[in-house]
């Protein structure tokens, strides 16, 4: 079932606030989990790595090998990391400021390595968040809604073939592609087939979700010269199933859709922002004025940039 959804602002405003009271809206469509791609600055200078880590009570120790794993790397944290701030949770969420030369693929696979560790994200302008449970109680931990940015994504899940927990909510990043995220409503057929071919290409993955081949398939296209477009285009003949996704980039955001049109996109759009979602009630929540809204059809592709 599951709920998707996503903004793009024609400056950078309250992103995290107006995600929580889309998804919140969709919470109908599934409180297993709730996730949030975000969309800051671009800055080159740094990345930001988001990180999943077992073993609060030993989180010290946990963030000297996680820094001994970045060296290693060929990185340096910038500032000294910092993680939610809820001191009865078992996990923490921890955020990494890091200088720009790490090898992305290597600190990944060492920190996945040390074992209780999930990376959710790696971007110089993006950040994931997610966490079980519905969009307020993961607002609250998190604080989503400080949020401010130009674009981003939210997905509100309920859990049909994969496991109720973190490492299968949704956002997934295109590991190890920085800045690339995606939310998916829909199933891949041809997933095990597909993922066989991106790993025989040496790419690695963090779950079982077909969302995140997704994402590794359209930036992988990306690298090898296809437009973003382009590469949408291509996942509709190259991916069988049922979806629609949303993917963004630090130029925007893109939808594709399969040639079945079973699951659904409306958008619609003001001179401040455009806003995108499985139902109407979540784009009112950013626009509750009288709005005129777009269906999307079989096969199409749109970029927001």
């Amino acid at each position: 079932m599951c709920g998707i959804g996503g903004i793009r602002l024609a400056e950078s405003g309250e992103i995290g606030q107006h995600l929580v009271a889309m998804m919140t809206a969709l919470r109908h469509r599934g409180a297993d989990s709730t996730g949030f791609a975000l969309y800051g600055p671009y800055r080159p200078e740094r990345l930001v790595a988001r990180l999943r880590v077992e073993g609060r009570a030993q989180l010290a120790g946990r963030l000297d090998q996680i820094a001994a794993v970045l060296r290693q790397a060929g990185g340096e944290l910038i500032s000294p990391p910092t993680w939610d701030g809820d001191d009865t949770a078992a996990d923490a969420f921890v955020r990494l400021e890091i200088t720009p030369d790490v090898d992305i693929a290597q600190a990944t696979t060492g920190w996945i390595a040390l074992g209780g560790v999930e990376v959710h994200s790696f971007g110089h302008s993006l950040e994931i968040i997610k966490d079980v449970g519905d969009a307020q109680t993961v607002a609250r931990r998190h604080s989503i809604r400080d949020f401010q940015g130009t674009h981003g994504l939210g997905h509100c899940r309920l859990a049909t073939e994969s496991d109720v927990d973190v490492a299968h909510g949704h956002p997934f990043w295109a590991r190890p592609f920085p800045d690339v995220a995606i939310v998916h409503n829909g199933q891949i057929t041809n997933y095990y087939k597909s993922r066989r071919l991106l790993e025989q290409e040496g790419y690695r993955f963090s779950s079982e979700n077909d969302s995140e081949l997704i994402s590794v398939f359209i930036a992988d296209r990306m690298k090898q010269g296809e437009t973003f477009a382009e590469a949408l285009r291509t996942s509709i003949t190259a991916l069988d199933g049922v979806f629609t996704y949303l993917i963004s980039i630090p130029e925007g955001i893109g939808m594709a859709k399969d040639r079945l049109d079973i699951k659904p996109m409306i958008a619609t759009h003001s001179p401040q922002l455009v806003v995108m979602a499985t139902e109407e009630q979540s784009l009112r929540q950013v626009l509750p004025e009288e709005i005129e809204t777009v269906s999307y059809g079989p096969a199409e592709v749109i970029i927001w940039n």
